[in-house]
């Protein structure tokens, strides 16, 4: 494993093959600046190069992420606007959200404070959100003229067109609570240490899973949503048969049979220390 990418506005720490990655602009609100941006995509590539098991994303500061740098696309505004620099611009967002959604890791989001915008949609691309009900959420963009161009398919992904229309459409704002009873977060917790533990919970359950296997439902769950009915039938059943004579499978199969936990999941020891 190479050491993890140095980055400017995230903090990174790596613990029994599980990446943190911290947003750590807390004086900015933790707002998606070109330079996080290009921290998060680095990181992520990281990630899927080396021995990575599953990542958590979460905040340095009150809050998660207010979303875009509001402040750079006042400066682009700024004379005559490059419309084309701006096309890029948002498509550097998409690329994002892209990074996190198709990770083969399986990728947990802590949200404790505002996850507004931009924010809203990273979280929302984690496999599983966590929050507190000090948690606020709104798509604030129509707010000021604008739209959540990248973060509409991820929000339909998640809530479906009906409810994702409707916020966007209101730029309605709510906390964890309503976060949790719309079916956007998977838990709500009392605080963050609550959630640091259930993290830590969910964390032991994803290792003891095959993380080839894992990155496979994560693709099939993907392809499910995006080919017709025959082709993903053939995709899938080409996926279990990969992975059912891989390595892992055999792995799986014959620790199944000796009554033992495959070589991917914690030993009684590891789980005595965490």
């Amino acid at each position: 494993m190479t050491a993890l990418p140095q980055t400017t506005e995230l903090l990174t720490s790596l613990d029994s093959g599980w990446l943190t990655i911290t947003l750590d602009r807390p004086e900015a609100r933790n707002a998606l600046s070109e330079a996080m941006a290009t921290d998060l995509i680095t990181t992520l590539d990281w990630a899927r190069e080396n021995s990575v098991r599953g990542i958590t994303l979460r905040a340095n500061g009150p809050a998660f992420c207010a979303g875009g740098d509001l402040k750079a696309f006042a400066a682009a505004l700024q004379g005559t606007p490059d419309r084309e620099a701006l096309v890029a611009l948002n498509k550097s967002g998409a690329e994002i959200f892209h990074k996190v959604k198709t990770a083969p890791q399986t990728i947990i989001a802590l949200i404790d404070g505002p996850a507004l915008a931009g924010g809203m949609g990273l979280a929302a691309c984690a496999d599983i959100m966590i929050v507190t009900p000090n948690a606020k959420f709104a798509l604030t963009e129509t707010r000021l003229g604008i739209i959540p161009a990248q973060i509409a398919p991820h929000m339909v992904d998640r809530l479906g067109s009906i409810k994702t229309k409707r916020l966007m459409l209101t730029g309605a704002k709510f906390d964890g609570t309503g976060a949790h009873e719309m079916g956007l977060a998977d838990y709500i917790v009392p605080d963050l240490n609550a959630g640091i533990t259930l993290e830590s919970e969910l964390r032991a359950q994803v290792l003891e899973c095959a993380p080839h296997a894992n990155a496979a439902v994560k693709e099939l769950i993907n392809d499910a949503a995006e080919l017709e009915r025959e082709a993903f039938t053939h995709a899938a059943a080409e996926r279990f048969a990969d992975c059912l004579i891989s390595a892992e499978g055999k792995e799986g199969v014959t620790a199944f049979m000796q009554k033992r936990k495959p070589d991917w999941a914690p030993q009684a020891d590891e789980e005595q220390d965490r």
